[in-house]
């Protein structure tokens, strides 16, 4: 099978994917943080660069000694030496996925790494 599905709980503090996907490029999971809450420790990586991707909420992330804010449709590229805590707001939930890759190890991009099927159609189609 070519193909792996599963479903999260949305509510729950911290769902990773990797395992359940089989996921063999990148490390995901979705993330949520009360009101108030906050991840409870700073930390940096060895080689994986992380996105961060906020759905729903506010909150505020410190990187390097900087604090920058965050709201829903925020995306953060976050370098591996970066050292990096987040928090929700005090008076806002804060719901984001994160996405962990290895630096520059993207070699294509959609447009350049998808190819048309064309011995292949979709009921909707």
């Amino acid at each position: 099978m070519n193909f792996k599905k599963t479903t999260i709980d949305l509510m729950a503090p911290r769902s990773e994917l990797h395992n359940a996907l089989e996921l063999s490029g990148c490390e995901v999971s979705s993330n949520h943080l009360p009101a108030g809450a906050a991840v409870p420790f700073v930390h940096c990586h060895k080689e994986n660069e992380e996105l961060y991707i906020v759905l729903a909420g506010k909150g505020e992330f410190w990187l390097d000694g900087e604090v920058i804010t965050l709201a829903a449709g925020d995306c953060v590229r976050v370098d591996p030496a970066a050292k990096r805590a987040i928090r929700a707001a005090a008076d806002s939930d804060l719901r984001f996925l994160c996405i962990q890759t290895k630096k520059g190890s993207l070699e294509h991009f959609t447009m350049t790494d998808g190819v048309p099927c064309n011995d292949a159609k979709a009921p909707w189609l």
